[in-house]
């Protein structure tokens, strides 16, 4: 055997990509995937008893999340989650392809209640609210204040400086904030 025999040249591994490295999303494709999520995911969950609260798809540091919030009278339990993300997450996989790789996490909406719906605005009406819209409103795109309805899609926010109109097609993330039932001023006892 010749003292020149061929080595193997050791190739470097390419780096790893999580899913928080993929390419940003189109907020558009974001929108079309969250009402594509709730049109599969209510009803599976009306037929278990619960309401669909809001859906979330977005990126963070450990890569895309699909967050589920859902309620129901007396409150979801662990076993109402874990239901929902198992039933919700096969039927995901196949219908819902162009996804790619996500987290799919269900809860309950806890005190920060998301609003993801229009109706949420009416019905939690008196509430104290935050909102982030996509595009700035007054040079702004975050806001605190007392929701004061909905007229034609449009939110009325009461902030301390004055009465704002929010386009509901505008909002990024809206939540009740500090929101129990207790201090919910709908509830009528």
């Amino acid at each position: 055997m010749s003292g020149n025999s061929k080595r193997k040249a050791l190739k470097k591994a390419p780096p790893q990509r999580s899913a928080a490295d993929a390419p940003p999303m189109s907020h558009e494709k974001e929108r079309r995937i969250v009402a594509r999520v709730y049109a599969l995911g209510e009803p599976l969950c009306e037929s278990e008893g619960i309401e669909l609260v809001c859906v979330e798809y977005q990126r963070e540091s450990r890569g895309r999340i699909l967050r589920l919030y859902i309620d129901k009278p007396g409150g979801v339990t662990l076993d109402d989650c874990a239901a929902v993300s198992r039933q919700l997450g096969d039927l995901l996989d196949v219908a819902l392809e162009e996804i790619g790789t996500y987290s799919l996490e269900v809860s309950s909406p806890g005190q920060h209640r998301p609003l993801g719906k229009l109706l949420d605005f009416e019905k939690y009406r008196g509430n104290t609210a935050e909102i982030r819209t996509t595009l700035p409103i007054n040079g702004k795109k975050k806001f605190k204040g007392v929701l004061e309805g909905v007229s034609d899609d449009t939110i009325s926010l009461r902030t301390n400086s004055d009465s704002l109109a929010i386009p509901y097609g505008l909002i990024a993330r809206a939540r009740l904030v500090n929101y129990t039932e207790k201090t919910d001023v709908n509830t009528r006892h």
